[in-house]
């Protein structure tokens, strides 16, 4: 039974033949017209499903820099890459891999780790369009930073070879070693040694995450009403809706019920310790701005409060573009993928659908997480973390992947890193200029844009 496995050095050498029909130098190709798509119509289809009200904020936020932008297009960069070379090789990518969707955050086991972490557009494809949609991420914040392009192409050629190096270590790690690996925040902070800066910066994410707790946030975001715990309107970005709280209350048991069967059995005994008190709309991210979100106050006694985020999944943006999906609910499908990538996921991680038919996923809000915060970090220091991003991702994908065959099309030089590299400037001008197309779509009124001093209550 054994011979008739593949062997790791079989599927690696598979992957090496694969660059035959595929050459790795393939890779710096931008895409096939570029020129000719329009990139506001893309925004526009986007758009579609989402809460009209909203809109303004979203545009807002995306006209703020060329990176905002990237941010808040994942599907025009699916589009895009669809039109771009591919090796063959599939894996659970994340389908929105920027460098602001990875950060830290707590293990069931409350051990901190730095991992990938949204996961909306999950789906699977082709493991590249993870890897240039981060590399190129790090060519736009270099930029918005202004830190010159030797320093943003260099940035985007250390995640790449952090992906490649990572991936050929995985490639000879046993199955279930794959599986246990992580990276833990504590560790990171020997890469930080010769740097005091970068190690100040280390040591107070670690102890913002470590101080963001269900308590810390319940003190934040609540205040009491008549005696019971209620969220604080913060408008236009958190907000309560215009039903009264019974009729709220009515609306969320079967949603409740249906997120609850979606948890295993000691999960369920667990969340039944608590009681639904308060919900508000919530306004988070750039790309999700004008999806449903909501946070959800629970109480199990008067100072042991729980809160969850239930944020609505839609289509993943790769849906049509790596094929079809086989998904019955998007709520299922971003949990799924997201249990394959992370080393460790929330406990409280689970789907649900509303009486409108609309898909959601669910999880803690903000349970010890931490992000880096790149207006603080110098040349150096996002090279350092476009080389965790890279080991990262290439944990997540060889999880869920074949790190072999991976790690044979890769190769051990730099020709992956050249390529993809060049790739991340030359789809960063494209950024750029479908950033100014967004901007004069703006100005002549076809997208809807929040002004700077206005305020949508609602």
């Amino acid at each position: 039974m054994a011979s008739q496995i593949p062997s790791r050095q079989a599927r690696r050498e598979h992957g090496k033949a694969l660059r035959k029909a595929c050459p790795r130098a393939s890779h710096a190709e931008p895409g096939s017209d570029l020129q000719g798509r329009d990139p506001v119509a893309l925004i526009e289809a986007s758009n579609v499903g989402r809460l009209p009200h909203l809109l303004a904020i979203r545009h807002e936020r995306m006209a703020e820099s060329a990176f905002a932008f990237f941010r808040g297009t994942a599907l025009i960069q699916a589009h895009d890459l669809a039109r771009t070379p591919s090796s063959g090789i599939t894996v659970q990518a994340c389908g929105d891999c920027h460098l602001l969707n990875f950060g830290g955050f707590a293990t069931p086991e409350r051990a901190l780790v730095f991992d990938v972490n949204d996961f909306d557009e999950t789906f699977a494809a082709p493991w590249e369009w993870d890897l240039k949609r981060l590399a190129t991420s790090f060519v736009l914040a270099a930029r918005w930073r202004a830190l010159g392009s030797a320093d943003a192409a260099a940035a985007a050629f250390r995640a790449v070879e952090a992906y490649k190096d990572a991936q050929l270590r995985y490639a000879g790690m046993k199955t279930m070693e794959i599986w246990y690996d992580h990276l833990p925040l504590d560790a990171l902070r020997a890469a930080l040694q010769d740097d005091a800066v970068g190690a100040r910066q280390l040591d107070a994410l670690i102890d913002k995450a470590r101080h963001q707790t269900c308590e810390q946030i319940y003190h934040k975001l609540t205040r009491p009403v008549d005696g019971v715990p209620r969220i604080v309107d913060q408008p236009p970005l958190l907000f309560h809706g215009t039903g009264d709280e019974q009729e709220t209350r009515e609306l969320a048991a079967p949603f409740l019920k249906a997120y609850r069967d979606s948890l295993s059995s000691d999960r369920r005994a667990l969340f039944d310790r608590w009681v639904l008190v308060d919900a508000a709309h919530k306004v988070v991210g750039v790309g999700s701005v004008g999806t449903r979100c909501l946070i959800a106050l629970l109480m199990a006694d008067a100072d042991d409060p729980l809160f969850l985020q239930v944020k609505e999944a839609r289509a993943s943006v790769l849906e049509g573009f790596a094929g079809p999906s086989p998904w019955a609910s998007n709520g299922e499908r971003v949990v799924t993928g997201q249990r394959l990538m992370q080393a460790a996921s929330d406990i409280f991680l689970g789907w649900a659908r509303d009486g409108d038919g609309r898909d959601f996923y669910i999880r803690q809000l903000r349970d010890m997480k931490t992000a880096a915060d790149i207006t603080r970090m110098n040349g150096r220091l996002l090279k350092l973390y476009a080389d965790l991003c890279g080991r990262c991702l290439a944990r997540a994908h060889a999880k869920a992947g074949d790190a072999a065959a991976i790690a044979g099309y890769l190769g051990s030089g730099d020709a992956m890193g050249d390529a993809v590299s060049r790739y991340a400037v030359r789809y960063a001008d494209q950024v750029e200029r479908d950033h100014a197309l967004f901007l004069r779509a703006v100005r002549g009124g076809r997208l809807p844009i929040r002004p700077a001093d206005e305020t949508l209550v609602r």
